[in-house]
């Protein structure tokens, strides 16, 4: 345990975010499943709402720093070309 206040309080802190950004990156996952689930049925209105909502969790998880830009691009890339192929 820290003897000094400050970086007691900088552990407590440091867990709370780590705790979110673990759950942000769980649903991020999530929603990304959630495409490809609608994709492997061939539900072309599910997979389009799941893919919007998929682009503003990656967008998201860019913005907040946990995922590097280059893994957002390629996985939004994936998963348009995945979609695209219900046509």
């Amino acid at each position: 345990m820290a003897n000094i206040k400050q970086q007691a309080k900088r552990i407590k802190t440091n867990e709370k975010r780590r705790l979110c950004n673990n759950s942000f990156k769980s649903s991020m996952k999530t929603a990304i499943k959630a495409v490809e689930a609608a994709v492997k049925e061939g539900n072309k209105e599910q997979a389009n709402v799941a893919l919007t909502f998929a682009f503003k969790k990656l967008d998201k998880a860019q913005q907040k720093g946990l995922v590097h830009a280059n893994f957002v691009a390629r996985n939004k890339s994936q998963l348009a070309k995945l979609v695209n192929t219900l046509n």
